[in-house]
């Protein structure tokens, strides 16, 4: 006779962080901590960003001002976010089965099957919140608004640093990323933290120029230190839009989410005992959202900016 599985799990508030970590954290860019990650944010929270001028003055006997501070703000408000989800236990079942009995390459197995439940569903939560920091909008179900759609609604950003993208091959790869290198502002130029975010297969077509080049290994595939093009480290985030690239420096772009908040929440729900069926409704609810710090010191490529075109 086969067991009858019955869950009941309620995880809410701060108890609820390690599942809410793995669905909003495990995507490529937050996983590998690609920009600034603000958590238990409770409603919103106004993040300022300090710009001082030149510091160095001639020595007098007296107190003088030196330079100016400027302090620049903008509020990073995660929106309220919710997955409802029904699955069928026996779908399940055997996949649990076969893992818990150690046919399986994984090293770290769910403890019971409605943890396993959750980190099925996460996972799909992390890829979709992936795309959504790069380029959601908080007017589509499920989604906020990303790094892209900001920026594009952003006057301020210096119309040269808006460059116009292409379709993006091995061919003319070192080319364009040239084009956003040129556009750095001087001062952020060399920064350790600045860095090109790039679309999945603009950093394929680059792996396969240096290829082409002879700078990377054919036969593992591996760049002999990370990807970098004219002093400026590359990097790939699956969230961004095919020809589409961004510079920035990873303290100029923020997620937010309200790790430990209250209204954080994962239920697993058995409803054979009530319904007399079969099933397993999954319920979570979270925050997440983008903002950044200085518009001026961020970089487009392939983006349109409708507000400063």
């Amino acid at each position: 006779m086969p067991t009858n599985t019955s869950i009941t799990t309620t995880y809410a508030g701060e108890k609820a962080s390690p599942y809410i970590k793995a669905a909003l954290l495990s995507g490529n860019t937050l996983a590998n901590g690609l920009v600034t990650i603000k958590p238990n944010i409770k409603y919103s929270q106004v993040v300022k960003k300090l710009v001082v001028g030149d510091l160095l003055a001639d020595a007098t006997c007296d107190f003088a001002d030196t330079s100016s501070v400027t302090l620049t703000e903008r509020v990073l408000t995660p929106k309220e976010l919710q997955v409802n989800l029904e699955l069928c236990k026996k779908d399940f079942r055997s996949d649990w089965d076969a893992i818990s009995m150690g046919y399986s390459v994984f090293d770290q197995l769910p403890p019971d099957f409605a943890s396993f439940l959750i980190a099925t569903v996460a996972e799909k939560v992390a890829a979709q919140n992936e795309v959504a920091i790069w380029r959601g909008a908080a007017g589509t179900g499920g989604s906020f608004n990303g790094f892209g759609t900001l920026i594009a609604l952003d006057a301020a950003l210096p119309q040269a640093q808006e460059i116009g993208g292409t379709t993006v091959s091995a061919s003319n790869v070192v080319v364009e990323l040239q084009k956003i290198v040129a556009q750095i502002p001087q001062e952020i130029y060399g920064s350790a933290e600045g860095m090109i975010y790039v679309a999945p297969n603009i950093y394929r077509a680059y792996v396969q120029a240096l290829g082409t080049l002879g700078y990377v290994d054919k036969f593992n595939n591996q760049t002999l230190g990370g990807l970098v093009i004219d002093g400026v480290p590359i990097v790939m985030t699956n969230g961004l839009a095919a020809n589409t690239a961004i510079f920035a420096e990873k303290s100029n772009l923020w997620f937010g989410t309200g790790l430990f908040n209250d209204t954080n929440e994962v239920k697993v729900i058995d409803t054979s005992e009530t319904l007399g069926d079969q099933n397993v409704r999954i319920v979570m609810r979270m925050t997440a959202g983008c903002q950044y710090g200085n518009i001026t010191e961020i970089v487009t490529y392939g983006i349109t900016n409708s507000a400063n075109d």
